[in-house]
């Protein structure tokens, strides 16, 4: 157990020190010659933009990566401890798949016109995708509001 405490320190502390390292560089780095024109201002592009931006993808996808790893061992050792938890962890997961196709049928492919935007991302899929996203939080954030007032009315109940 010393060894896995060992590397992920480690581990903790290169990975902190190379975001340094890039956090310093794209703040101090100096600016490239061409500027960005915003709102009629002209503002400098910093040099390591996109060394910073491949970096923090970087750390995004290791802190999905290993998130993904470890609850697919926590449900993995769920099926072989508590079979019963663990049907009901996967109908949670299959009515959240659910609803998220619901959701996807329910936006919309069509051209969402963004002003000073030209490009071609803001139509199908990509438009699909953001409405999708948007009546996903809709209906997680009913159902966490649903579930707050049935709580609250469960234990006023409960308390008489």
């Amino acid at each position: 157990m010393q060894k896995y405490k060992l590397i992920s320190k480690i581990s903790l502390i290169v990975l902190l020190v190379i975001g340094i390292i890039m956090a310093v560089l794209f703040y101090v780095g100096g600016n490239l010659e061409e500027k960005h024109l915003v709102a009629g201002d002209e503002l400098p592009i910093p040099r390591f933009t996109d060394l910073f931006l491949y970096w923090n993808y970087i750390l995004l996808g290791l802190v999905c990566l290993i998130t993904l790893c470890f609850v697919c061992k926590n449900y993995i050792d769920l099926w072989k401890t508590n079979a019963k938890k663990a049907i009901t962890t996967t109908a949670v997961l299959v009515g959240f798949v659910a609803l998220a196709c619901v959701c996807w049928f329910m936006g919309s492919p069509e051209k969402i016109d963004i002003i000073g935007y030209e490009g071609t991302d803001n139509q199908g899929a990509w438009a699909q995708l953001s409405d999708m996203m948007i009546y996903l939080c809709y209906f997680l954030l009913g159902g966490t509001l649903l579930t707050i007032l049935g709580g609250w009315i469960y234990t006023k109940t409960l308390s008489k």
